[in-house]
């Protein structure tokens, strides 16, 4: 069985936020991924779609979720599944820095609202 110590995930840094990755192809997984996210005071992500169901889990803090145009408050704790094609965006509003956890299927591609196509290493 694989153990990825915390000094060995990879981080990757995409609009204001931080991907720390664990679980991916090149660390051992076969078929899902997970890394924590790091969200900052006042980062608002870019509405995107994923063509893979993800499950986000907010550990830290309270952010503003976004799915397909209905946005509510969610908090330490609470659980997000966002499915293929949902029109998705988070924001923190808060002063303090948010984590989440992030599990998806390898695979993952996330398409802005301009049609740009973003392949994400910390999931592929």
């Amino acid at each position: 069985m694989p153990v990825i110590h915390a000094s060995e995930a990879r981080t990757h840094e995409i609009h204001g936020a931080r991907f720390v990755s664990y679980a991916t192809p090149l660390t051992g997984s076969k078929e899902l991924c997970a890394w924590r996210g790091e969200i900052p005071a006042g980062t608002k992500a870019p509405v995107h779609t994923v063509n893979r169901e993800e499950i986000f889990l907010l550990l830290v803090g309270e952010l503003l979720v976004t799915l397909d145009g209905s946005t509510e408050r969610i908090r330490a704790g609470d659980t997000v599944i966002v499915n293929p094609g949902t029109a998705f965006s988070v924001e923190n509003p808060t002063d303090h820095t948010a984590l989440s956890w992030v599990t998806t299927s390898i695979g993952l591609e996330a398409v802005l609202a301009d049609g740009t196509r973003i392949t994400p290493p910390w999931a592929n």
